[in-house]
């Protein structure tokens, strides 16, 4: 290589070398700002999981400690007083409230917690559900036969995630009215049914059986 070339290298290299440092004095402050951006949002995230951490375990402290009264009414109270901060935990909260409610056999108050769960639009639609489906198949219910065929066979359209337990309520109802074969034949299908389960099959089947019916059609 010439002393020419060599030359016209070093002058190359000095004027990127200027190039960079006038890049960097113009637009270092964005390196920075980029740089404290990412710090501070792993910091962010990392106060954020540990402040749910922490509401999640207080919560559950206070749900054991209200579940740790003497009897039904006394949870039933306990549980009505808990400060969920989240719809989800309050829905949880709302049914847990409604089964000792229930179990001091206070129905009403039972029914307005179930109530006001299945009634929340801002709830997941699954919350909403499940308290339609305990309001509908306590026995102290207070609802006509028909009623409760009618809310039941809501939740037992296809693709619900509640479809199976709900018709196995619907062939309580009609064996309630005495329509056994009905009956008979909608057991059979939750045995069929793939997405049954073990229990539930069980139960089904054990229900075929007191009817006079076989669990398998002849």
């Amino acid at each position: 290589m010439s002393d020419t070339d060599s030359f016209i290298d070093e002058v190359t290299e000095e004027v990127r070398r200027d190039r960079l440092f006038a890049l960097m004095k113009r637009y270092g402050w964005l390196a920075v700002l980029l740089v404290l951006v990412l710090v501070g949002g792993a910091a962010w995230r990392e106060y954020a999981a540990a402040r749910d951490r922490a509401a999640a375990e207080a919560l559950g402290d206070a749900i054991l400690s209200a579940l740790d009264a003497d009897d039904p009414a006394a949870r039933s109270a306990a549980l009505a007083a808990v400060d969920a901060p989240t719809p989800g935990a309050q829905a949880v909260v709302a049914m847990l409230a409604a089964t000792e409610a229930a179990r001091a056999g206070d129905a009403d108050t039972a029914a307005q917690s179930l109530e006001s769960v299945a009634a929340n639009g801002d709830l997941p639609e699954i919350y909403r559900e499940i308290a339609s489906f305990k309001a509908l198949s306590r026995p102290d219910t207070g609802l006509s036969p028909e009623d409760r065929r009618i809310g039941l066979e809501a939740l037992a359209v296809p693709g619900k995630p509640l479809r199976l337990l709900a018709e196995e309520q619907l062939a309580l109802i009609e064996i309630e009215a005495g329509a056994r074969e009905a009956a008979i034949d909608r057991l059979r299908r939750i045995i069929e049914d793939s997405e049954a389960t073990a229990g539930l099959r069980q139960r089904a089947t054990q229900l075929i059986v007191a009817l006079g019916g076989a669990p398998e059609a002849g």
